[in-house]
């Protein structure tokens, strides 16, 4: 398996902290968890766009969509 060295905040690394102790894994096991989804659905195309991520680790490795967003026009009842 691939060695990456990453550095993060104390307090990022407390919040990853918190949230691994939820779902109970390791804090490493917790950041290999969130790149796994991450690339999942980037490969996939269905990488969910407006959403808030809970982890501020989930927005940085989370790719989105810049530009103009094209507005629908609305059906008349």
């Amino acid at each position: 398996m691939p060695t990456i060295t990453i550095s993060i905040d104390e307090e990022i690394r407390k919040v990853i902290g918190k949230r691994a102790k939820k779902n109970m894994l390791t804090i490493k096991e917790q950041i290999e968890e969130i790149i796994r989804q991450s690339a999942i659905r980037t490969k996939s195309g269905q990488a969910i766009l407006g959403t808030k991520a809970d982890d501020n680790l989930v927005e940085i490795f989370s790719r989105h969509k810049k530009g103009k967003k094209i507005r629908r026009k609305k059906r008349k009842a």
